[in-house]
């Protein structure tokens, strides 16, 4: 498959999954808004947008297995930069909050992620590119 070709399918795959995780929270907020979930549902109704996020896993995986090895080497080491980058962020701000700084969401972790990502993969490309 060529690179273009696998590019806009991995995008429409994607885009789906957004389109369903986006539905998804707006779902289960909706219902949450109107009390419309019984208490010992709730954990699994909350856990509901996590069902497409799966989705995300499944076209991510299956991106890689269209890539080429230097694209695959790229998008190691960017996710190599970012596992390490974001471990090291969010365990010192864990230390900083033992000594009072303000609790922050689990939410972020994967902003910061992301974030590091695209600074990896920048890096990456600059290297090789």
């Amino acid at each position: 498959m060529s690179y273009l070709k696998a590019k806009k399918r991995y995008l429409a795959e994607l885009s789906l999954c957004l389109g369903l995780y986006v539905s998804a929270v707006f779902l289960v907020a909706t219902l949450f808004d109107h009390h419309s979930v019984a208490a010992p549902w709730q954990p699994v109704v909350a856990l509901v947008p996590m069902l497409p996020g799966a989705g995300f896993c499944w076209v991510i995986m299956r991106q890689f297995g269209r890539m080429d090895e230097l694209q695959r080497r790229m998008q190691f080491e960017a996710l190599g930069f970012s596992f390490a980058g974001t471990a090291l962020l969010t365990f010192s701000y864990g230390f900083l909050e033992t000594v009072g700084f303000a609790k922050i969401s689990m939410f972020s972790v994967w902003g910061i992620m992301a974030a590091l990502w695209c600074v990896g993969m920048a890096i990456a490309k600059r290297r090789y590119g």
